[in-house]
């Protein structure tokens, strides 16, 4: 990942709490997923579109912008599904009953 300045981590984890926080019996995990990646999506988009003067300059970018953001979701699920196939019984952990 470029760019990692020190807060990185700090403000994933921000957002990782709200997300845990939302689930309940009501509300499962897949379904905060859901929302998580929506509003993630809606913010990228309106990041990409911050950086162009028009509607047509974006419209031209749109394709190079989702390959962008789909290989760096891809990277940063690879590396996380790496650390926990590594340290699955230590993230996992449920205690007996």
């Amino acid at each position: 990942m470029q760019n990692i300045d020190d807060e990185f981590y700090e403000r994933a984890d921000q957002h990782i709490q709200l997300s845990n926080q939302q689930i309940t019996e009501e509300i499962g995990k897949g379904k905060v997923s859901a929302s998580m990646l929506f509003a993630t999506s809606r913010f990228n988009a309106w990041i990409s579109a911050s950086g162009w003067e028009t509607a047509e300059e974006l419209a031209n970018a749109k394709q190079e912008t989702i390959e962008y953001f789909l290989a760096e979701y891809r990277k940063m699920l690879e590396e996380n599904l790496d650390e926990y196939i590594e340290n699955f019984e230590e993230y996992m952990f449920i205690p007996p009953k």
